[in-house]
């Protein structure tokens, strides 16, 4: 009996974590469709739209599993939240599974848009579903690539772990989902150039899957014929653990313990 509540469980936080990714890449490649393919919105837009995304992940997948809806984010509380290694694996699988079901949506829903601005679905358009270097028209590298998806990720998990730490100043009220938003549009604005800040490899592969199977047969490379894929994976995994072990080791171990932060004044 207690397996089949444990198996239960399991499946509820997976088809929780699979529906938040999939709410997010709906709200994220979405925008991304209408910019580039209809011309409709700006920068701006993605950044909002990538942040509203996550926002509303998060309300949905939050009481169910804290709402990870990224590997990297998974990886992180398993180095150091202690959450359980089993489970690393099926929720990204669950996170990749949703990101991918996303965006296949939008590529149905934009299909003659997307035939319009692009008929021979090149990299052009490829950028609504997955990132690539410079955003596959500024002089941007792989390895510059990698390097800002291994920034951009540690800033991620290194203010998501003091936005989740309940020592530390965590957003009441059930903020913590809308402020985590805020975060995503704050690293759109700052680092959304030289990788597009895919900062989840979930989000990044997902899509990048669908759309190979819809037609984008350049999808797995960049703008200079170099194999990509991998650079949204790696670069997000290695980059949370970095933020999330700066945070731990520069922060957290320096919290006052077993105190209530509401009573506790700076100066105490």
């Amino acid at each position: 009996m207690a397996h089949l509540l444990t198996q239960r469980k399991l499946t509820g936080e997976l088809i929780a974590e699979f529906l938040g990714t999939m709410v997010l890449i709906l709200f994220g490649c979405g925008v991304v469709a209408q910019v580039i393919a209809a011309e409709l919105g700006d920068h701006d837009s993605i950044a909002w739209a990538w942040g509203i995304g996550v926002t509303l992940g998060v309300y949905v997948a939050g009481r169910t599993t804290g709402a990870h809806i990224n590997p990297a984010v998974t990886l992180g509380f398993a180095l150091f939240r202690g959450f359980p290694w089993p489970k690393v694996l099926p929720y990204a699988l669950a996170q990749t599974l949703g990101a991918f079901v996303g965006a296949l949506i939008v590529r149905w829903n934009y299909t003659e848009v997307l035939a319009m601005a692009d008929p021979g679905h090149t990299i052009k358009t490829q950028i609504v579903f997955s990132t690539l270097p410079g955003n596959g028209t500024l002089p941007v590298s792989m390895w510059g690539g990698l390097r800002d998806q291994i920034i951009g990720t540690a800033i991620l998990l290194f203010v998501l772990f003091a936005l989740s730490d309940v020592l530390n100043m965590a957003p009441g009220a059930n903020l913590g989902p809308f402020i985590i938003g805020l975060l995503i549009v704050g690293i759109g604005m700052s680092f959304g150039t030289d990788a597009g800040y895919a900062i989840n490899p979930a989000r990044d592969f997902g899509p990048r899957l669908a759309s190979w199977l819809t037609g984008y047969d350049g999808a797995w490379r960049d703008q200079y014929g170099d194999p990509y894929w991998w650079v949204p994976i790696v670069g997000p995994l290695v980059g949370a653990a970095l933020g999330a072990a700066l945070y731990q080791l520069c922060i957290a171990r320096f919290l006052p313990q077993g105190e209530d932060r509401d009573t506790v004044k700076p100066s105490d």
